[in-house]
């Protein structure tokens, strides 16, 4: 499935709640629902830095495409990890670099992050992207 299908889907899975505390809580499921990172796979190099909390985020590259796999030490990063997740496994590098993410927007997520999480989400991003770059670079 395309990134900007995953993404729609995202946004209209999100307007099914009004309420804030339903968005966090519906952030908190995805979170909760993802298999967690084997403690072998918790290591400096696959923590990301710029996050307030421990997020971890490993990543394989198989058959032109990217996985990955997240996990957290608190659960609305954790959520937001499997967001990405979901956005962002099973694509190749060329698709990552060329999607900007919408979907923090038209959520409201930007909104109602504290600054901490927001330097998160984008430390988050910014390391799916490095990933996919020296994907990218390997390959050409």
């Amino acid at each position: 499935m395309k990134i900007e299908d995953i993404e729609n889907e995202l946004i209209e899975d999100f307007s099914m709640f009004e309420d804030w505390m339903d968005k966090y809580n519906y952030i908190i499921g995805m979170g909760k629902e993802m298999e967690p990172l084997p403690d072998n796979l918790k290591t400096a190099n696959t923590l990301v830095s710029g996050c307030t909390s421990q997020v971890w985020l490993n990543s394989e590259y198989k058959d032109g495409k990217l996985y990955f796999q997240a996990d957290s030490d608190a659960l609305i990063p954790k959520g937001i990890a499997a967001i990405l997740v979901k956005l962002y496994s099973g694509q190749s590098a060329a698709e990552i670099l060329n999607h900007t993410p919408k979907f923090i927007k038209e959520i409201g997520l930007e909104q109602h992050l504290s600054p901490n999480r927001a330097n998160g989400l984008a430390s988050m991003i910014n390391k799916i992207k490095h990933v996919a770059q020296s994907i990218q670079t390997q390959n050409n």
